[in-house]
């Protein structure tokens, strides 16, 4: 680990001023174009000695024989710990527009991930990434008993992501009298509604280790079937993560980009959106270092990126949650010259609607 450089109040200030420089315009920046954004306060010598500085640091480098110079994976890094403040603006817009144009009544939740992300993207310019929720995470719904014939039922599950689990299961057989054919269908309805008011808003993993002895006398035969059941449901469920993630934005950021005008490095950027979700599912869904910093947004620059296709680029992610539960995550994926004040309220407010539109959705 690199020891932390140390600035002074002026050389962050020319930091941050470079930086900024370089995000608008793409081009290596010269003393002289900081001179005209601190003149008269700074002198032309303070200014050239500061960059000096930054680049003897490592913060600042000279592409090729150009006499400006651009910011480094370090230099990105120190102004997005210590100079950037997310903008207050750019969240409050967000929050607006997500509550605007996200119709959580009608549309399943992949349909409205799929349109935030949409949203994200144009807002930014950059690709947006929104993980869908898993089945481990995703609540209970509705819950439904159908007899298939005296002996069998289905068992179907529908999620709050509208997945639908089904399993078949063999009936308890009544120990006096079976059953016939109608009163089978009340009775299995009747459970089916009031399993249904208990576990709606559970996930599969609550629901497979409840306690099934307090069913009730009237229903007392099937709690075993439904204790096995439902762990079986769950088990499913995690041999079949879902790694889907929704991705807006791919050819915008090509175009608007020039650091994607390489042929190459676009390729092996679109084979990882494409074709290895699991590896950016996983860097995606890890809050290893909001964890560490305590600060609710994760912003990966350059080689920080573990993902070779990715490491010119920046990624800003946050984890929305139900409840106290994180469900899914939030991303944007761009160049380093990224504008990050914006990237980083758009991520957060992002996830932050996420998780209070989720936690205040009913069943």
């Amino acid at each position: 680990m690199t020891m932390p450089v140390k600035l002074s109040s002026r050389q962050q200030q020319v930091l941050g001023a470079t930086v900024r420089h370089y995000i608008a315009t793409a081009r290596p920046v010269g003393s002289e174009a900081l001179v005209e954004e601190f003149n008269p306060r700074v002198s032309p010598a303070t200014i050239r000695n500061a960059m000096g500085y930054l680049e003897k640091s490592g913060l600042l480098y000279q592409p090729h024989t150009s006499a400006g110079r651009i910011p480094s994976d370090s230099g990105y890094r120190i102004y997005v710990d210590q100079i950037v403040t997310p903008s207050g603006t750019v969240a409050r817009q967000v929050d607006q527009i997500l509550s605007d144009q996200l119709n959580w009544e009608d549309l399943s939740i992949e349909a409205l991930l799929r349109e935030a992300a949409q949203i994200l993207s144009a807002l930014s310019g950059y690709i947006a990434l929104i993980t869908v929720p898993q089945a481990s995470t995703a609540q209970l719904r509705h819950l439904q008993l159908v007899q298939l014939d005296p002996k069998r039922a289905m068992l179907i599950v529908v999620l709050d992501s509208y997945e639908t689990q089904s399993m078949l299961m063999s009936l308890p057989q009544a120990p006096d009298q079976p059953l016939d054919a109608e009163h089978l269908d009340r009775e299995l309805q009747i459970l089916s509604n009031f399993l249904t008011s208990q576990l709606r808003g559970h996930t599969l993993v609550e629901i497979a280790t409840l306690d099934w002895s307090e069913l009730g006398r009237e229903f007392e035969r099937y709690a075993e079937l439904l204790r096995t059941s439902m762990a079986e449901l769950h088990r499913r469920s995690q041999l079949s993560v879902s790694t889907q993630i929704l991705i807006n934005g791919v050819a915008e950021v090509l175009r608007r980009h020039p650091e994607f005008s390489e042929v190459q490095q676009v390729q092996t950027i679109l084979q990882l959106l494409e074709s290895e979700p699991d590896q950016l599912w996983s860097l995606i869904s890890d809050a290893t270092d909001a964890e560490l910093t305590g600060k609710r947004v994760t912003v990966r620059i350059g080689a920080e990126n573990p993902l070779e296709p990715i490491r010119s680029c920046a990624l800003v992610t946050a984890t929305y949650q139900r409840g106290a539960t994180p469900v899914g995550s939030v991303g944007m994926l761009g160049p380093t010259r990224m504008v990050y004040e914006n990237a980083i309220a758009i991520v957060e407010a992002t996830a932050d609607y996420l998780s209070e539109a989720l936690s205040q959705e009913k069943g």
